[in-house]
């Protein structure tokens, strides 16, 4: 069979592939903003959140490598990545539904543990329908678009995540839903930002479903990437893809782990920090009406650095064209660290919007620019299994931070959640000088 080129999408086609993706994200953001917040009520100290977020990472580490690889051997009438978009979906909006409301459960286990349990469960969810969303931008674009959609995808991503951060302060603002909490259970506020988060996670997943078509073994055939319907494949083959992993990969693991330690410190302690140091407030104090304002700004700072995330992910490809994929993506994790040790030194929460700016350069790069670079770089046939080990590189840093994450905050940092933002900052400068090593 001639070999042909797989053809250029236009616009509209590449925004309903990734629809799905801020439908994802919404519910993300909700997580990430208030995920501390929530597990605080219920009754988590400060050195232990790490603990708790922990399960996150790790079932990631599990869950997107078999993801992965099943989403690239297993062919389907309904598609190839679609069925795991769909089942990640309804999983993940059940999860939404039911972390704030663990209480309700208390008999059974302390409502902690179950709340850390649907944290688990959520981000596993979110794990088994992100990763395809990567593998189907390789998938149907061709390589001279690649850094476009990842960027489109970035942006969906941001607006996703804006909407979904400033949910909680919209609701209780303008809405006048309480955000307080009354006898250990979840303020209103939160709770209902997360079903609604459950609704559009389902919603734009379901568009996505519906708008977007993949091709069938025999057209990628005729792409040239072999006769896939007949791979198959066991699960040990992971392991060897892991250890033929291209170079790129490697050392793209070096920029990855810097940044996600990162990340992984600015979620869990972001509210704790900024409430004590910002706002005030002692350490010991993680219910008050103030501490939970500082939680919504919180929750809509997200939102900020979300929204920096989307508008400069449209100018993305432009300057990584000019300056090269690599040295973009080491200038914005430099403006993200800077903007992480800013905290430290600002007394005004609205200044605070500040720093987001510089977080939200870094996150859009880390959203697209690791796999712009990666895409190129590996086996087509072999994208979602890739995908999925590439994944390793973000969980294990969030593995790292999360068992020894508390025990620093406790023993070095005094219980101030502070001191673990301005090293979030420092590690995230490394990782920028980490990414001018990588050769595309």
């Amino acid at each position: 069979m001639k070999k042909i080129t797989k053809p250029r999408l236009n616009l509209s086609q590449i925004i309903n592939m990734s629809v799905g993706f801020l439908g994802i994200q919404f519910g993300f953001a909700l997580q990430n903003g208030n995920a501390s917040r929530i597990l605080q009520t219920y009754g988590a100290d400060v050195e232990h959140l790490s603990w708790f977020w922990l399960a996150a990472p790790l079932t990631g580490m599990i869950v997107q490598p078999i993801i992965g690889h099943f989403s690239d051997n297993i062919w389907t009438s309904f598609g190839r990545r679609k069925p795991f978009f769909l089942t990640g979906a309804i999983l993940a909006a059940l999860a939404m539904a039911f972390m704030p409301n663990a209480s309700f459960l208390a008999g059974v286990l302390p409502t902690v543990v179950l709340g850390a349990g649907f944290l688990m469960f959520m981000d596993a969810s979110f794990n088994i329908a992100m990763e395809p969303f990567r593998a189907l931008v390789a998938d149907n674009l061709p390589e001279e678009q690649n850094t476009t959609g990842f960027s489109v995808q970035t942006t969906l991503i941001g607006i996703g995540a804006v909407v979904g951060g400033f949910l909680p302060q919209l609701l209780n603002k303008v809405f006048g839903v309480s955000n307080e909490s009354i006898g250990g259970k979840v303020q209103d506020n939160v709770l209902y930002s997360f079903y609604i988060g459950a609704f559009m996670i389902l919603a734009a997943i379901i568009w996505t479903v519906v708008t977007t078509k993949e091709y069938s073994p025999s057209e990628r055939k005729a792409f040239g990437f072999g006769d896939e319907s007949q791979e198959g494949g066991s699960l040990s083959d992971i392991f060897k893809d892991f250890s033929n992993m291209p170079a790129t990969m490697k050392q793209l693991g070096f920029v990855q782990f810097f940044s996600w330690i990162a990340l992984f410190s600015m979620w869990v302690y972001a509210t704790p920090a900024i409430a004590h140091q910002v706002y005030g407030l002692p350490l010991s104090d993680h219910s008050s009406k103030t501490y939970n304002d500082a939680g919504d700004w919180v929750s809509s700072l997200f939102g900020i650095y979300n929204g920096v995330s989307a508008l400069y992910a449209l100018v993305l490809p432009s300057i990584a064209a000019k300056f090269g994929k690599k040295t973009t993506h080491a200038f914005s994790l430099v403006c993200g660290g800077l903007g992480l040790i800013s905290i430290f030194f600002i007394k005004d929460p609205n200044l605070l919007i500040v720093s987001m700016i510089g977080i939200g350069i870094a996150w859009a790069s880390i959203l697209a620019m690791p796999y712009a670079i990666l895409a190129n770089s590996i086996p087509i046939h072999k994208m979602g299994v890739y995908m999925g080990i590439f994944n390793f590189f973000i969980t294990f840093p969030q593995i790292v931070n999360g068992i020894f994450g508390g025990i620093i905050v406790k023993e070095l940092y005094g219980s101030n959640a502070i001191y673990a933002i301005v090293m979030a900052g420092v590690f995230m400068i490394l990782g920028a000088i980490s990414a001018l090593f990588v050769k595309e």
